[in-house]
């Protein structure tokens, strides 16, 4: 992609999947690079910093012998998301109308 993907974008993104059901972190990392051309150890500090804003929270679960630490949406999560759904809807109209 040719556009760099802001901070506040990428959180909404990662919230967005996380929204749609738990997700360990290789697995939510993998669903972002599917769509937005971003490197993996990029997104562990937003996984952090959302967690640290409460957007976030994590749990472990035994796999195979070892723990995948797993992502959950927060209520503060959920309410943000919304607000960045709302504010890119008015961005992306905006954007729509100058490009015709």
């Amino acid at each position: 992609m040719t556009y760099q993907v802001a901070a506040p974008l990428l959180d909404a993104c990662v919230l967005g999947i996380v929204a749609n059901g738990d997700s360990y972190g290789y697995t939510l990392t993998q669903k972002v690079r599917e769509l937005i051309d971003i490197s993996e150890s990029t997104l562990y500090p937003v996984l952090r910093r959302l967690q640290k804003e409460k957007y976030l929270e994590t749990y472990d679960q035994p796999y195979q012998g070892r723990n995948r630490r797993y992502y959950r949406i927060t209520d503060e999560g959920k309410n943000i998301l919304l607000h960045y759904r709302e504010e890119w809807d008015a961005y992306k109209g905006k954007i729509d109308l100058l490009l015709g």
